[in-house]
């Protein structure tokens, strides 16, 4: 009987398997329009990707850990093509001096090259080709030692991290398609301008992102969204576009309002703006209620109407 060739990954480690699957080759051709091996006699980029890699899967805190974990293998490194572990400088070194666009390149690559496999998974009642959700998180970084770095909660006074981390994650696939590091003090809603969405898309986040001239723009571009209203917004009633009455036990959507706000561009914008929104009244399972307000234009109002 003849060797099965068709069974590549057969009996190969899992970390290995892994990294088969990644397309080298885009990386390489990468590697060279970067330059980031240049002047590199070792440890070039592939195997900085190899030792990030192993840190993730292997939930380690630190680079002496990683570096200590593949050590500790041994002779076993030679099917990842290394023939020992880096030591911990030598993998400082290239996190520091290498450029990170490199890796930011190849993670987009990689959407796009596994995109047949990550668009099946489009979630179930959504009209919208092009879901996102965007959010923040806030990183701790040694908030104890290290005082003068976060910002102060309002709830307990302590500091709060000190980076932050707004990302942009594609609800269908499920993966992220913007990622953008801050300090912690960053207001949120200043990220609103870097996401860029295309026409017809549908964005999600919270109230933290009110920002009304930009959600005029996206009016403007045809591109929806929907957030929480804040608590203080001056809403102006124009129409009550739709009304039902709940009953005890029901929940979903009971009412919902033409509102105009109003805004300026600038401090020193003496004008002022109106934008047209549709205010979104909602009871949920628990029998708590919510607003909503997702943008949907001058234009699209008329269809309403």
């Amino acid at each position: 009987m003849g060797k099965n060739t068709t069974k590549n990954l057969v009996g190969q480690p899992i970390f290995k398997q892994i990294l088969k699957i990644l397309p080298k080759d885009k990386f390489d051709l990468l590697v060279k329009q970067l330059h980031t091996d240049r002047y590199y006699k070792t440890f070039f980029s592939w195997d900085q990707l190899i030792v990030m890699l192993f840190g993730i899967f292997s939930r380690c805190d630190s680079m002496g850990e990683v570096c200590d974990g593949m050590r500790a293998l041994g002779g076993k490194l030679n099917h990842l093509n290394m023939e020992c572990s880096p030591s911990k400088s030598t993998a400082g070194d290239a996190l520091r001096d290498r450029d990170n666009e490199l890796f930011k390149l190849f993670y987009f690559v990689l959407i796009e090259y596994f995109k047949p496999v990550l668009s099946v998974s489009r979630k179930e009642k959504v009209s919208f080709e092009k879901f996102y959700a965007f959010d923040s998180t806030t990183i701790a970084l040694f908030s104890d030692v290290m005082k003068g770095v976060g910002r102060n909660r309002k709830d307990d006074g302590k500091k709060k991290g000190g980076l932050k981390v707004h990302m942009l994650t594609d609800v269908h696939a499920d993966t992220a398609v913007f990622a953008k590091i801050s300090e912690a003090k960053m207001h949120d809603k200043k990220f609103l301008q870097h996401l860029n969405p295309t026409k017809g898309s549908m964005l999600v986040f919270d109230k933290a992102y009110n920002f009304y001239q930009q959600f005029a723009e996206w009016t403007e571009e045809d591109i929806f969204f929907v957030c929480r209203l804040k608590d203080n917004a001056k809403a102006l009633l124009q129409e009550i576009l739709f009304q039902k009455q709940l009953g005890k036990n029901e929940f979903g959507v009971y009412q919902v309002e033409h509102i105009h706000l109003h805004y300026k561009k600038d401090n020193k914008d003496k004008n002022e703006y109106t934008l047209c929104l549709r205010l979104v009244y909602y009871k949920d399972e628990k029998g708590e209620n919510t607003n909503l307000s997702p943008i949907i234009g001058i234009l699209h109002l008329k269809k309403l109407l």
